[in-house]
C-alpha cells in the first residue's frame, strides 16, 4: 500500500528533475582485478526526505492500520547513531558525489523538507539479482519507544529490469498511550481481600508487593508508538531517471547511474 500525498508531488519531483541536468562530480569507482569495470555496474542513489508538516493535520488516519512485524536485516543502509553520525555496512560515496545532491539541496532550501539520509554506493546488479533487505533507521530519536521516527528497509532486485522496494514506517509518540492508570489508594490488605487472597501478608511483603502493584498500575497502558504514515511500494527503475516514492510525510528519491567501461 502507498499512502496518498496531500501535497502536490510536482513540487518535490520538479525540484529533483530540475537538478537532473547537472551532473555530479565523477566518483572513483571500484574495479575488477582485471582493471575493467564489472558488467551491470551501477551507482545506486537514495535520498530519504521528511516533509515538514504537523502530523496531526494529516487527513489519512493510520492509527488503525495493522503493521506487519518489522524484519531485521543483516545489512544496514543507513542507521543514525548518537552524536549525529550514522552506520552502514555498504561503502557509501560522499553526498557531494551524488547526482541527486543538488535536488536534495534545493528541497532543503525550500524550507518544506528535511533530508534524513542522502547516500549512494556502487554495485553490480546482474539479471536475476536477488538483493537482500537493507536496514533504515533515521530521523528523531523517540525516547519513550527506544527507536528512530522512520524505520524499515529498502531492497534492490533485478529481473530483466531493476526494481526497488521501499518499506518504511513513520512513527510518532502516542501521548494518550503514555498516560498511566493511577495506582489504587486501598491498602494492600484490602486489595488482596477483594481479589480473594487469603494468605497472610506481612508488613515486609506488603511493602514489596505494594511497590510492584504501584509500578504495574503506573506503567503505560498502550504502545507508545503511533503510526503517522508508511510507504509500501515496489517500483521498476529506469537508469538515468529520477524516481520518487512518497507518502504524506516521507519520500524517497531514487536514481541509478549505469557505469560503463
Amino acid at each position: 500500500m502507498q499512502a496518498q500525498p496531500l501535497c502536490s508531488r510536482h513540487v518535490l519531483a520538479g525540484a529533483a528533475l530540475a537538478a537532473a541536468f547537472t551532473l555530479a562530480p565523477t566518483a572513483v569507482i571500484a574495479q575488477s582485478p582485471s582493471g575493467n569495470v564489472p558488467q551491470d555496474y551501477y551507482r545506486a542513489e537514495f535520498i530519504i526526505l521528511e516533509r515538514l508538516v504537523d502530523p496531526t493535520g494529516i487527513e489519512e488516519q493510520m492509527s488503525g492500520k495493522r503493521v506487519e512485524p518489522s524484519i531485521h536485516p543483516e545489512k544496514a543502509l543507513w542507521v543514525d547513531q548518537e552524536g549525529g553520525s550514522h552506520r552502514s555496512d555498504l561503502k557509501l560515496v560522499p553526498r557531494t558525489e551524488l547526482h541527486l545532491n543538488q535536488a536534495a539541496a534545493r528541497l532543503e532550501r525550500s524550507g518544506n523538507y528535511r533530508v534524513l539520509a542522502a547516500t549512494g554506493w556502487y554495485e553490480a546488479f546482474p539479471p536475476d539479482y536477488d538483493g537482500e533487505p537493507l536496514q533504515v533507521a533515521i530521523g528523531d530519536w523517540l525516547t519513550d519507544a527506544g527507536q528512530r521516527a522512520v524505520e524499515g528497509h529498502i531492497v534492490v532486485d533485478r529481473q530483466r529490469f531493476l526494481h526497488v522496494g521501499v518499506h518504511l514506517n513513520h512513527w510518532m509518540i502516542n501521548e494518550e498511550g503514555l498516560k498511566a492508570i493511577p495506582a489504587p489508594e486501598l491498602p494492600l490488605e484490602d486489595v488482596a481481600e477483594r481479589e480473594g487472597q487469603e494468605a497472610l501478608v506481612t508488613q515486609a511483603d506488603s511493602d514489596s508487593a505494594a511497590a510492584d502493584l504501584t509500578e504495574a498500575f503506573e506503567a503505560p497502558t498502550a504502545d507508545p508508538l503511533q503510526l503517522i504514515t508508511w510507504i509500501r511500494e515496489t517500483r521498476r527503475m529506469r537508469s538515468e531517471e529520477i524516481h520518487f516514492i512518497d507518502s504524506p510525510t516521507i519520500g524517497v528519491l531514487v536514481f541509478f547511474k549505469r557505469i560503463d567501461g
